[in-house]
């Protein structure tokens, strides 16, 4: 279905506001994000000023805004245009003077002729004894021409409010009257209003309370977006799962060959989500599962023993890794496993050049290569698999649905599992990954130690640097990971230098540096040399976050930790107590912490529960920051709020399962309501699903 002619309005450009020319589009565009009149009634107003104290002059008081009836009296024009411009005005009670700063003379004897009465508004403030008024908002004939309540808009250099208010205005007359897609009984239940009068209201505040997310008109719209949300993932994974799937059914002989070389026991978490990944596989459907698992929990075995299924029946498995060092590691913890279950396999990264490059293309496109693991090169154009049944993705929660979609284009109805170890709050997990069945393994292997988190002021680094030493002395292998000064890895990287300079005096060759602006193979270089004991403390920028692994490595020091994030906090923590000893992690702080640093350390401190620390995290920064919504694919919400809207986003993913349950391709009275809720957040890709059916 097209769109419906009901939203053409929405989608006429702003320049048919009035006040809205050729000049000033391109800053509302920049400022909203759009140049549509449906991008500017997105564009919420964030506090408003009341007008409607309208007293005498005589009882304006200093500081408050009032809104005034006033005859003018007298211009007082200076000598020069820098000095301020008065002029003089009065009622019944007293006098005010009107100031205006740069005046042009004519424009302010035009706006404020003398002995007329006008209606002025603005900030009232009493200067040597006198009332006066500087650069009032309005000024008007009329009371009617002043509104009452003025929202207030976020804004940028260049356009004020007065003028984005007057395009708001203009865009709500174009607001079209369309049929309700809500469930009456739901939407009776929270009282909430009709559409088009929720964007009315959304624009118009009378109080406070009309600005919270939780009032009943944005409410209503956050719903609509998070059903809209949750609709378009769930078109998205039906279309996908429809897409040519195949059976693969486990016959367990690869896998005991494998078990034989793994030195482990599997938890039940991890038993459990095998088996929720088998009956997945045997489907004649497409696996799209996410499967998050705390720092240590065990993925890569289950990503090795999902990948037996496919190869029993004859196709191929792939893993990628972000990174070239991740690979690697990949690379070394699957190797005897493979090895053992007389599997082949070959890497593949960007480093990979021209003739050994070449044999193994060959190896993948012919099939030799059984199992191939790389990095998203894996992904690019001149990669031919032979057969690929499953693609595994790892740490992809830089990865969006689109990058997920992209995958299946490499296989005939590859199955997908994606991993990551960042946990995920449940709402961030429905709205980013609502295209895909969840798994969680939330228990650690048995022997796993918990790691001591202990909070250190940083003027105590001399005493740490005496700890380290110590440390170092009875084999342990230290991570001293260093501030994130700014967004610039130059700068990062003088720190993480100074430190290492400082280190290197005191400990000789027993100090390696690793930063981002390392070339691979030097990462690994010094990598390797950390893993094998020939240096004993890593001096690193955060490029280590991400999966390294070195068991013998127990203490980890974040210099300024207040300035991580939690789940990059939680993520660097992660990189100790993969063995068997007991580890530290000593978080040094700058004393002038904020009320959000205090939160984030002290969360740190009290536990290691990822998913706990994830839901904080979320309530901390809110979600588009923890995903880093810009390479993940994650939505950006123009009216939601996951944290205010937890539970309209349930919701909404329930109404989704029963909407498509009964009517999966829309067809129905409210799957055609629904439709138009779809054009609205332009969710063009769940439409073209729907059109391909």
């Amino acid at each position: 279905m097209p769109r419906p002619f009901s939203l053409d309005p929405l989608f006429r450009s702003l320049t048919v506001l009035g006040g809205v020319g050729p000049k000033n589009a391109k800053l509302f565009e920049n400022l909203i994000g759009g140049g549509k009149i449906l991008d500017l009634l997105w564009h919420k107003p964030v506090d408003f000023v009341d007008r409607s104290f309208a007293p005498k002059i005589a009882d304006a008081q200093d500081g408050k805004v009032a809104t005034l009836e006033i005859t003018v009296m007298k211009h007082n024009a200076p000598p020069k245009r820098s000095m301020p411009y008065k002029v003089w005005c009065t009622d019944d009670t007293g006098a005010i003077n009107l100031i205006f700063f740069n005046a042009n003379k004519e424009w302010t004897e035009k706006q404020l002729p003398v002995g007329k009465k006008v209606f002025v508004s603005g900030r009232v403030e009493v200067y040597q004894g006198n009332r006066q008024m500087v650069h009032p908002d309005y000024i008007a004939d009329t009371k009617e021409n002043i509104e009452t309540v003025e929202p207030i808009y976020p804004l940028t250099a260049g356009l004020t409010n007065k003028a984005v208010r007057k395009a708001v205005t203009g865009a709500l007359v174009f607001l079209p009257t369309l049929e309700e897609w809500c469930d009456p009984a739901f939407k009776r239940l929270h009282k909430w209003p009709d559409w088009k009068d929720a964007v009315t209201n959304l624009h118009n505040p009378h109080s406070g309370l009309d600005l919270e997310a939780s009032s009943v008109s944005r409410s209503r719209l956050a719903y609509d977006e998070l059903l809209a949300n949750q609709l378009s993932l769930a078109l998205v994974r039906m279309k996908q799962r429809r897409v040519n799937g195949r059976s693969f059914v486990p016959t367990g002989t690869l896998r005991k060959k494998l078990m034989s070389a793994v030195p482990f026991e599997l938890t039940n978490a991890q038993k459990r989500t095998i088996k929720e990944i088998d009956d997945d596989m045997k489907e004649p459907l497409r696996m799209l599962r996410l499967l998050q698992g705390d720092v240590g929990s065990g993925k890569t075995i289950v990503a090795a023993l999902a990948m037996m299924n496919v190869i029993e029946n004859g196709a191929q498995a792939a893993i990628m890794a972000p990174t070239e060092i991740l690979a690697r590691q990949h690379a070394m913890s699957f190797g005897p496993w493979l090895e053992a279950a007389g599997i082949s396999f070959v890497i593949l990264t960007g480093r990979d050049k021209s003739a050994a490059r070449k044999e193994i293309l060959a190896q993948i496109a012919d099939g030799r290569a059984k199992v191939v693991i790389g990095t998203h090169a894996l992904f690019q154009e001149g990669v031919e698999f032979h057969d690929l049944g499953l693609a595994v993705v790892d740490e992809q929660h830089k990865f969006g649905v689109h990058q997920r979609m992209q995958l299946q284009t490499k296989g005939r109805g590859t199955d997908v599992l994606v991993m990551t170890a960042t946990p995920i709050p449940r709402t961030l997990t429905l709205t980013a990954y609502g295209d895909m069945e969840v798994s969680r393994l939330d228990e650690k292997p048995p022997g796993r130690k918990p790691i001591e988190t202990l909070l250190i002021p940083k003027d105590k680094a001399e005493e740490m640097i005496s700890g380290v030493a110590r440390k170092i002395e009875t084999g342990a292998r230290v991570y001293w990971v260093c501030p994130l000064v700014e967004e610039s890895e130059l700068i990062d990287l003088q720190a993480a230098e100074a430190r290492y300079d400082i280190l290197k005096e005191l400990f000789g060759d027993n100090v390696g540096l690793i930063h981002g602006r390392l070339k691979p193979d030097e990462k690994d270089i010094v990598m390797g040399r950390f893993a094998r004991g020939e240096i004993r403390i890593l001096v690193a920028t955060t490029v280590i976050e991400v999966g390294v692994n070195v068991p013998e490595a127990t203490v980890m020091i974040i210099e300024h930790a207040e300035r991580f994030g939690l789940a990059q906090l939680h993520q660097l923590r992660g990189r100790v107590g993969r063995g068997g000893d007991k580890s530290f992690c000593f978080l040094m702080y700058d004393e002038k912490l904020s009320v959000n640093a205090k939160e984030r350390l002290k969360t740190m401190r009290d536990t290691e529960d990822g998913f706990m620390i994830a839901e904080k995290d979320l309530e901390l920064r809110g979600g588009g920051e923890i995903l880093g919504t810009r390479q993940s694919g994650m939505p950006e919400f123009k009216v939601a709020d996951l944290t205010a809207h937890k539970e309209l986003l349930a919701a909404a993913h329930d109404d989704t399962k029963l909407i498509l349950s009964k009517d999966p391709d829309l067809l129905g009275e409210r799957g055609n309501r629904l439709k138009t809720l779809l054009y609205l957040f332009e969710q063009d890709q769940a439409i073209a699903n729907l059109r391909a059916g």
